[in-house]
C-alpha cells in the first residue's frame, strides 16, 4: 500500500480531470428529482482515519443520499438491535438486480441489507415508536457518521414515498412472510427519508472513514458503532455493495463499497480511509460510469486493493 504522505499528497483534481471525458452511462430517472441531476456534476473527497481530509471540485455539491444510505442502515440497525438484526436478515449476494421483488428461499428475510428490502428492514429496526421517531434516529444517526448535522430533502423523500411501487410490494411482502413487524407504509415512509438525506462527497467520505475506522469519527472522535458493527458492515458491503456487480468491482477495485442511484459511490478501507466519488450517469448495474473509473485509478494508484499481495 501506498504510504500516507503519498497518500496526502495525491492530486483528486487531477483524477477528476482524468475520468471527466467519460460521457458514457445514463441518469437515473425514477424520480424528478433524480432525473434533474447534472450529469457533469463529478465531486471525489477523501478522509483518512485521522481525519486529513482531501477534495476535489464539486465535493461540496448536496446530493441526496439514495441507496449510499444502505451500509449506514444496516450499522444503526445493529447498533439499536444490540445486533439481534443479524438474525433478520440474509446476507449472501443475489445476482438480482437491487429492486428484485423476491426472498431469502425458507426464511423470508431480505437477501441482505443492501439491496432494497434489506434496507427496509433495517430501517425499520432502528429506535424509534413510530415513523417520526425512527426518521430523528436515523438522521442523527447519518450526522454522527458524516461528523456534522445532515438534513431531509422533503421533496425527494415525498417523490420516493410516492412513486416508490416496488418498494412498497417488497414491505408488503416481507409482513406477508412475518419478516416486517412494523406497518408497509410505515416502513416505506422511513426508507423514503433516509434516502433524501442531503450529503455531499466530503460528508460521505467521512461517513466511510468512520466505517474505516472502526466506527469511530475521525472528526468528532466519537463512538457511533461498535467495531464489530462496522467489521460487518464492511464485510457485506464487499461481498454485496454493488449489487450484481460485486465481484466484478473486488476483483478490479478490491475496495468495499456502496453504489447509488444518485451516481455515488462510498468506499471504506479498514484501517486507512473512507473516500466518495459523485457522478450521475450510470452503468446497467446502476454504478456511476465516472465512480467507477475514479475508484479504480484510486486503489491502484494508492495501493488499495484488498487482495494484493
Amino acid at each position: 500500500m501506498t504510504s500516507m504522505a503519498e497518500i496526502l499528497a495525491y492530486d483528486l483534481d487531477r483524477l477528476r480531470e482524468r475520468v471527466m471525458p467519460e460521457t458514457a452511462g445514463e441518469v437515473a430517472d425514477s424520480i424528478p428529482q433524480l432525473a434533474a441531476a447534472d450529469p457533469d456534476l463529478c465531486g471525489i473527497a477523501l478522509v483518512t482515519v485521522d481525519c486529513d481530509v482531501r477534495t476535489s471540485a464539486d465535493a461540496d455539491v448536496g446530493f441526496s443520499i439514495q441507496s449510499a444510505v444502505k451500509p449506514f442502515l444496516f450499522a444503526l440497525a445493529l447498533h439499536d438491535t444490540d445486533r439481534a438484526a443479524l438474525g433478520r436478515i440474509g446476507i449472501e449476494p443475489t445476482g438480482e438486480a437491487f429492486d428484485a421483488i423476491k426472498l431469502e428461499s425458507g426464511t423470508g428475510r431480505p437477501p441482505n441489507p443492501m439491496v432494497n428490502a434489506g434496507a427496509i428492514l433495517t430501517g425499520s429496526l432502528v429506535q424509534g415508536d413510530d415513523v417520526d421517531g425512527r426518521t430523528a434516529r436515523i438522521v442523527a444517526g447519518l450526522s454522527a457518521f458524516a461528523g456534522r448535522a445532515l438534513r431531509i430533502d422533503d421533496d425527494v423523500a415525498r417523490s420516493e414515498h410516492l412513486l416508490g411501487d416496488r418498494n412498497h410490494a417488497l414491505a408488503h411482502l416481507m409482513r406477508s412472510e412475518g419478516t416486517l413487524h412494523v406497518g408497509a407504509d410505515d416502513a416505506i415512509a422511513v426508507y423514503a427519508r433516509a434516502c433524501a438525506v442531503l450529503v455531499d462527497a466530503e460528508a460521505l467520505a467521512m461517513m466511510g472513514a468512520t466505517l474505516a475506522a472502526g466506527g469511530v469519527n475521525p472528526r468528532s472522535g466519537e463512538r457511533v458503532v461498535s467495531r464489530e458493527t462496522a467489521r460487518d458492515v464492511i464485510s457485506v458491503m464487499a461481498t454485496c455493495g454493488v449489487y450484481d456487480g460485486s465481484g466484478r468491482w473486488m476483483r478490479g477495485i478490491g475496495v468495499p463499497a456502496k453504489s447509488s442511484v444518485s451516481g455515488a459511490i462510498v468506499l471504506s478501507v479498514p484501517g486507512v480511509l473512507g473516500a466518495a466519488v459523485v457522478s450521475p450517469p450510470l452503468d446497467r448495474q446502476g454504478t456511476s460510469v465516472r465512480g467507477h473509473h475514479a475508484s479504480y485509478s484510486l486503489s491502484a494508484d494508492l495501493g488499495l486493493h484488498s487482495f494484493t499481495v
